[in-house]
């Protein structure tokens, strides 16, 4: 109840001032059927009290406002809460089918009820900014262990290996296990995030008591204009060294030696 009373007075807080979320700006890093959980990244900075919704229903196809959600499952939640989420954070959502759901950041939990928890044979996972009904606005991801079956992501803006993942076909436990520092934005981690490729699937196993990867994605430092300034005069002073030791070595003419020389004259 106190969860749901978070919710609510967050909700009534944030009104409609809502972070511009593109399809990408998020990405699901774990899912696991198991417990009923699931991970994902930040690929920008998200706002203070932004309200996002997740549901495990089949998406009938078509843009928001033309197409819809069929019934029988969970729509869930999320107010951020009060800081921004610095891009690269990863979330973690557990045990989502139990009265004890919760997220590592913010409030969570269940907006309009169905059937508790992931299909063991395989579900499909969305995330979206919503309106005041819950009904999508703007599809952001989402991570499927089915193929997307049932599911089409047709004018959703939505497309597996780009901004969505589809992991093994059944899979009890799913994680993404490429890269997670390095690269030169974090927007460039979407495509790696959304390869099939980049994630270990189990399909067979009991993993409910198995936690995510929670370590945060970063990039590679950009230098500083000082630094670049200073690594410049460093090349140049190598220069000028290497130069006047080249001279140094180079043989002196005769002249210079015996200046009574017959050379020299």
């Amino acid at each position: 109840m106190k969860i749901q009373a978070c919710i609510t007075a967050c909700l009534l807080f944030a009104g409609t001032a809502q972070a511009a979320l593109q399809p990408g700006d998020l990405a699901f890093t774990a899912f696991n059927a198991d417990e009923d959980g699931f991970a994902l990244t930040a690929l920008r900075e998200v706002a203070p009290y932004t309200t996002l919704y997740f549901s495990d229903n089949e998406w009938s196809g078509g843009a928001p406002g033309v197409g819809s959600f069929n019934t029988g499952e969970n729509t869930f939640v999320w107010v951020t809460g009060a800081q921004a989420i610095t891009p690269g954070t990863v979330v973690r959502f557990s045990q989502i089918d139990q009265a004890s759901r919760a997220a590592s950041i913010g409030a969570f939990g269940i907006f309009r009820s169905g059937t508790p928890g992931f299909s063991a044979s395989g579900d499909t996972l969305f995330a979206y900014s919503g309106d005041a009904s819950g009904a999508p606005t703007q599809f952001l991801t989402a991570i499927s262990s089915e193929g997307f079956a049932g599911s089409t992501l047709a004018d959703t803006g939505l497309a597996a290996g780009i901004n969505a993942v589809a992991v093994g076909n059944g899979a009890d436990f799913a994680e993404y296990i490429g890269p997670r520092l390095g690269l030169a934005s974090f927007g460039a981690y979407a495509g790696l995030i959304a390869d099939a490729t980049e994630w270990r699937s189990h399909a067979t196993g009991d993993f409910a008591a198995l936690a995510p990867d929670l370590t945060h994605f970063g990039i590679a430092p950009v230098p500083e204009p000082a630094s670049y300034a200073l690594f410049a005069t460093g090349l140049g002073l190598i220069g000028w060294r290497s130069r006047k030791r080249a001279a140094m070595r180079a043989p002196r003419p005769l002249c210079a030696l015996e200046s009574h020389s017959l050379a020299c004259r």
